[in-house]
């Protein structure tokens, strides 16, 4: 595949203009600006007037940016289910990374096969562990993560309006910033790993779920999503975006746009870098411009961005959750939502210190930690910390 740099000298900064298109409350996004301006996003979705402003990038310049004040939910988007209530019910979706690894519909065959890994979401009666992140915390080692919206919550998003291409490309780790829908619903990473939390941040099969701030965001590209499903033999459909896969999803958080998994022709591209991107025409008769293509593998987002983003490129008015005052937590990313150990809840299950707890756990290995010499320095029963901690219990 092409390198990033000699991309960067094909790429022609001249904008394409396009038209944003709605239909009964389902997005289709019939395409958008080259680059973003203050028209990029869906009015539905905007708590006031789009501007561009000043602003400065992560490199340092001066820069003018796309700003975009969005409510917690676009107007007329429909979302969810998350978690079943039962075995016998089907919720959303989940990527599993253990054993048996693959995309999964979140239904009772799933969850049974994580039972016999020691992952236990329900109980004898068949009813499914849950909690609303925004408003409470996991009562049981293992239990789905949902959350309801806040209408009060916005969130302010910067974008540049003339992307600049960085010396090299940024990584997107789990739960990074990756942009902005055209429907205003902003874009982040692979949510955190059931390994890593012993909780389960569902998402619906558009690939969306709601942060404990109270609002609601992508982790996947929802207009090419039914892709995934086809490629990965799931019986799974988002009925409430509508699927396109030559259309553009929205921008990244450098500038750049993003577009499903078909060229503009309805061609594949095979010329793609390693985050996804590539020089190409977005429409007949254009300019080529850099941009991002979808993958049909979840989650299939960009794997890195090459441009440099700008400095506080999303806040929100949120009491808790990403870019609120009291960040960086997230739907299951972070803190004592279910993200990650919610260690003074852990150690006061254990009668310790939660600063002794956490360096203990860091100084044994972190997430290879020694579980009997944390126990034992700790002055706890092996027992007693496997039961507090969370992740797989251990079976007999």
């Amino acid at each position: 595949m092409p390198a990033i740099p000699q991309l960067i000298k094909q790429a022609d900064a001249r904008c394409s203009i396009f038209a944003i298109s709605t239909l009964g409350g389902l997005m289709l996004a019939t395409g958008a600006y080259g680059h973003a301006d203050a028209h990029s996003v869906h009015d539905g979705a905007l708590v006031a007037p789009s501007e561009i402003v000043d602003c400065t990038l992560e490199n340092g310049e001066a820069a003018d940016c796309a700003s975009y004040v969005v409510k917690f939910l676009p107007d007329d988007l429909e979302i969810g289910p998350f978690c079943p209530a039962t075995l016998d019910d089907e919720g959303g979706i989940w990527h599993w990374d253990g054993d048996e690894a693959g995309l999964y519909r979140i239904d009772g065959d799933f969850l049974r096969m994580l039972d016999t890994q020691g992952y236990t979401f329900f109980n004898e009666d068949g009813e499914v562990y849950s909690f609303d992140i925004r408003v409470e915390g996991p009562s049981e080692p293992n239990a789905c993560i949902q959350a309801t919206v806040d209408p009060d919550v916005e969130m302010t998003v910067h974008i540049p309006a003339n992307p600049v291409m960085a010396d090299e490309p940024t990584d997107l780790g789990t739960v990074a910033k990756v942009g902005i829908g055209l429907d205003g619903v902003p874009i982040f990473a692979d949510a955190p790993s059931v390994l890593e939390t012993g909780h389960m941040p569902a998402l619906d099969t558009c690939g969306g779920h709601i942060d404990p701030g109270g609002w609601y965001h992508w982790h996947a590209t929802s207009t090419d999503v039914d892709t995934v499903y086809e490629t990965e033999g799931l019986d799974a459909e988002c009925v409430n975006v509508a699927q396109d896969q030559t259309a553009q999803f929205g921008y990244a958080f450098d500038g750049y746009a993003m577009f499903g998994t078909l060229n503009h022709d309805g061609s594949v591209p095979d010329d793609l870098d390693d985050c996804g991107g590539h020089v190409g025409l977005t429409e007949d008769g254009g300019e080529p411009v850099y941009h991002y293509h979808s993958g049909t593998s979840f989650p299939n987002l960009p794997a890195c961005l090459v441009g440099v983003v700008a400095q506080d490129n999303f806040t929100t008015n949120a009491a808790q959750g990403i870019g609120s005052a009291n960040g960086p937590g997230g739907a299951g990313h972070g803190g004592p939502d279910g993200g990650a150990p919610d260690f003074d809840a852990i150690a006061n299950t254990l009668g310790v210190d939660a600063g002794l707890l956490r360096q203990t756990l860091e100084e044994a290995g972190g997430p290879d930690a020694d579980l009997d010499e944390v126990a034992s320095r700790l002055g706890v029963s092996l027992e007693a910390l496997r039961d507090a901690l969370p992740g797989p219990r251990p079976r007999p």
